[in-house]
């Protein structure tokens, strides 16, 4: 049977080749050039997710028993090592760092997934599911914003959409908590993604909810759109044509309620 950490752990593997064979391909004005990520460049996208994964990986052998917990000082001794790395050996670095870390996470066999708890940021260890998760949630954001810096007509892949969506109606909703900004909506809302089992609701905090309320709202579109909204990523420029929202709140409301990081 496979285990929900299986399944993100899959999209995990999916984004990077993605991404690894948009990077194969890019020039060296592409790298410095922009991405979906307003102030940073492809190159900046890379490093970041390059310092991620060292970062990730380095807690996952600690809860392993492979290595000893990091120390205090160890993130940004990390991150200003990629900091000072050229654009070049940033995206260079960026593929054998996610490498180890997905090569990581595939090498635990499905028997262990359930016992298996990753301190992260948070004050109490996750599961390894949303250990895995959390990393999708900032891996598929980011590789967008490099893919979308190449094609502007760029979306979520389909399963980074679905495994995302899952997560953060579910053992993931806090982040909805650090990254949604309801107070930015002008009333209670209640936003029905159309064919989809989800609904976003705004109240005193942002969530993604499967729970059947009444809804308020309808945004029609695919989920990937959604998913974008929710991580601030759906900019016009960036929405498909036929996407909108219709009812008590607008898309231009959503966008402020969720600006992204």
């Amino acid at each position: 049977m496979t285990t929900l950490a299986s399944r993100t752990i899959a999209a995990l593997r999916s984004e990077h080749d993605t991404l690894a064979g948009v990077v194969s391909g890019l020039s060296a004005e592409q790298l410095t050039g922009p991405s979906g990520a307003a102030e940073w460049t492809i190159a900046d996208v890379l490093s970041h997710l390059g310092s991620g994964a060292e970062i990730t990986l380095a807690g996952f052998r600690a809860a392993l028993g492979e290595a000893e917990a990091p120390g205090p000082d160890f993130n940004q001794s990390v991150w200003d090592r990629w900091n000072a790395l050229s654009p070049q050996d940033q995206a260079a670095g960026w593929v054998k760092s996610d490498t180890a870390l997905v090569t990581a996470f595939e090498a635990v066999p499905e028997e262990r997934h359930d016992e298996i708890k990753v301190r992260s940021f948070l004050p109490d260890p996750l599961p390894f599911s949303s250990f895995a998760a959390l990393r999708l949630s900032e891996v598929a954001p980011h590789v967008w914003d490099v893919r979308v810096g190449v094609d502007p007509s760029a979306g979520l892949t389909d399963s980074a959409a679905v495994l995302l969506a899952e997560h953060l109606s579910d053992s993931l909703g806090f982040l909805l908590g650090f990254i949604g900004k309801p107070a930015e909506a002008h009333e209670h809302a209640v936003i029905e993604i159309s064919d989809t089992p989800y609904r976003i609701v705004l109240d005193d905090k942002a969530l993604l909810t499967t729970e059947a309320l009444p809804s308020t709202a309808t945004f029609d579109g695919p989920l990937e759109a959604a998913a974008r909204l929710l991580y601030g990523r759906l900019a016009p420029q960036h929405t498909p044509a036929g996407v909108g929202v219709t009812g008590n709140i607008s898309l231009d409301e959503l966008r402020a309620v969720f600006p992204g990081f």
